[in-house]
C-alpha cells in the first residue's frame, strides 16, 4: 500500500500557483490564477510600496472613467472628462485586505483609491453607495 502525500497544514497562508483562466485577456492572463485571483502582489508604479499581496483581490472586468494620474489633492478635485476609461481591475471585497492604500474626499459618491505613501492617483474607485466594492486599474498599479 502507498503512502498518501502529506497535504499543507490548514494555516498554510499561501496556495500553490494555478493556471491562468481563458477568461483573462492576454495582457493580464499571467496576473490571474484559475480562481480568478491575483497571482502577483500589486505595487504602487511610481514609489514601489506595496498594495495587495497575492491572493487578495479578485479579476473583474467593469468600464470606469479614472481621473488622469496625479498627487491625491489633485486626484479629488478632478474633472469627469478629464481621464481615462478603464476596463480590468482588481476587485477588493474588504477595505482591510488592503496593505497600503489611501482615499480621496468624496467627489459626488465615488471615492478614489491613491498609494498611501507616495498619493499618486488615482489607481482606483469607490463607489460609497456599496461599501463591499474596491475597484484598482490594472494599467495603473505594478505587479511583482
Amino acid at each position: 500500500m502507498e503512502a498518501a502525500a502529506a497535504a499543507p497544514p490548514p494555516s498554510a497562508p499561501s496556495s500553490p500557483p494555478c493556471p491562468p483562466p481563458t477568461a483573462a485577456a492576454s495582457g493580464s492572463a499571467e496576473l490571474v490564477c484559475a480562481q480568478g485571483r491575483n497571482l502577483k502582489a500589486v505595487l504602487c508604479q511610481r514609489c514601489g510600496s506595496r498594495v495587495l499581496l497575492p491572493g487578495a483581490a479578485t479579476f473583474a472586468r467593469r468600464e470606469l472613467l479614472l481621473p488622469v494620474m496625479r498627487k491625491k489633492a489633485a486626484a479629488a478635485t478632478g474633472g469627469v472628462g478629464d481621464g481615462d476609461v478603464v476596463r480590468e481591475h482588481w476587485l477588493v471585497h474588504d477595505m482591510f485586505s488592503f496593505e497600503n492604500v489611501g482615499f480621496t474626499r468624496d467627489v459626488g459618491n465615488v471615492k478614489f483609491l491613491v498609494c498611501a505613501d507616495c498619493e499618486a492617483g488615482p489607481i482606483g474607485w469607490h463607489c460609497i453607495d456599496d461599501k463591499d466594492s474596491f475597484y484598482v486599474a490594472l494599467e495603473r498599479v505594478a505587479h511583482e
